[in-house]
């Protein structure tokens, strides 16, 4: 039987709590997990690629299921590249659910053979989001409770 491969995708800029209790939630679920870090043309990043990579790579280190692909284009076809039968998309709030659906719904339709996977997020973690902590970031206010201590230790060498 072939392994099951799950993509991750996101800009992860940065990677918040909530990604990772996603991640560590999901992972059991897949012979692989892999956190596509897509470019997102709506979103000016604020953590370049190298450095959304590397963090991914830190906070995982010790997981050999996980790994961090950096992808352009489509989810869809990223995802038939690498294998995947599997997306995965965390859920936050109801708008995230009619977001993501409106997208399972048409990647669906490109590729009816990959299926979406909707998982919630853990309550503690249902209003973090990457814009609010660089929001947080820009304005110097301390991060430590929504991003894992990696990203707090990059920021503090800059």
């Amino acid at each position: 039987m072939a392994a099951s491969v799950c993509l991750f995708p996101g800009t992860f800029d940065p990677i918040t709590n909530g990604h990772i209790d996603i991640v560590n939630r999901a992972v059991y679920l897949f012979d692989k997990l892999v956190i596509g870090i897509g470019v997102n043309t709506n979103k000016q990043t604020m953590f370049t690629t190298e450095q959304r990579m590397a963090h991914i790579h830190e906070i995982f280190k010790g997981n050999s299921k996980i790994e961090a692909v950096f992808y352009e284009g489509l989810t869809i076809n990223f995802a038939r590249d690498i294998g995947a039968r599997t997306i995965l998309r965390g859920i936050r709030t109801t708008t995230d659910l009619e977001y993501e659906r409106a997208i399972a719904d048409m990647n669906r339709v490109i590729a009816p053979e990959i299926e979406t996977f909707f998982l919630t997020s853990s309550a503690q973690f249902a209003t973090v989001s990457s814009t609010l902590i660089r929001d947080l970031i820009r304005y110097k206010h301390p991060i430590d409770h929504f991003v894992h201590p990696v990203i707090v230790s990059d920021l503090e060498k800059k």
